[in-house]
């Protein structure tokens, strides 16, 4: 069972995010368990003396003494290396100061009344899946750092990746998000082998997400998303499909 620690001064932050935690547990039939719902570091701390692979929500903006969110979360790192840290703010611009203490954070919720239950469910179920997909195979998985995050995509979830607005990044898409990062397609077509297609110089899709080719208009879908299609792109795509197109 993984255990749930949640720590923040004010009780009222704290019943919500434990109701939220608790319910999605319910509903999903996770394997996890709310152990500890502290209003002080030095209570979360006591409560998480030994513990390995916890997962740690933390207020930034704690008001206790000497300690604050981001130092907590640093004891914490140091004693479960491989734990997971969410943290709980009243700011939406405060992640780049986890650098400063070597952290690095699953996510960040703003306490927005309305949006803080859902948020809390939908990073609960975001770390369920990152927590199943490091017990795969790692060669099944693509990790990259987004922000201040390292994040782990199975493979068979990708649709594409295209690249970004921004010079010298990328952009992965699965079903349900898209994911900005540095990086560049040429890179990432020699690292994910036959796989992957480069259909367009602006996009690499994974050869089983095709699901519709346009030749005459030089497009295709994957996962109902429309990429784009070169020339270079069809003599790609024959070569894969045994020159059946």
């Amino acid at each position: 069972m993984i255990r749930i620690y949640l720590c923040d001064d004010e009780e009222a932050v704290r019943h919500q995010i434990q109701t939220a935690l608790e319910w999605k547990i319910f509903v999903e039939n996770y394997d996890m368990k709310v152990v500890c719902s502290a209003s002080n570091a030095r209570e979360l701390l006591a409560a998480s003396e030994h513990e390995k692979q916890g997962i740690y929500f933390l207020d930034v903006e704690l008001k206790d003494g000497a300690w604050d969110g981001f130092q907590l979360g640093q004891e914490l790192r140091r004693r479960d290396p491989h734990g997971t840290l969410v943290y709980i703010t009243s700011y939406g611009d405060l992640a780049w100061r986890t650098f400063q203490y070597h952290l690095e954070a699953f996510d960040y919720i703003v306490k927005v009344p309305e949006q803080i239950g859902p948020s809390v469910s939908q990073c609960l179920g975001e770390i369920q899946t990152h927590l199943l997909a490091e017990r795969q195979d790692p060669a099944a998985m693509f990790t990259l750092r987004s922000g201040d995050m390292v994040r782990h995509i199975p493979l068979c979830d990708i649709l594409f990746f295209e690249t970004a607005p921004i010079p010298h990044h990328v952009l992965l898409h699965t079903a349900n998000s898209r994911i900005d990062f540095l990086g560049s397609l040429h890179e990432l077509e020699k690292k994910l082998g036959s796989r992957f297609i480069r259909t367009h110089r602006a996009y690499l899709v994974a050869a089983d997400k095709i699901e519709t080719l346009d030749l005459k208009h030089n497009k295709l879908w994957a996962g109902g998303h429309e990429c784009l299609l070169s020339r270079a792109g069809k003599a790609a795509l024959r070569k894969k499909m045994g020159g059946n197109q």
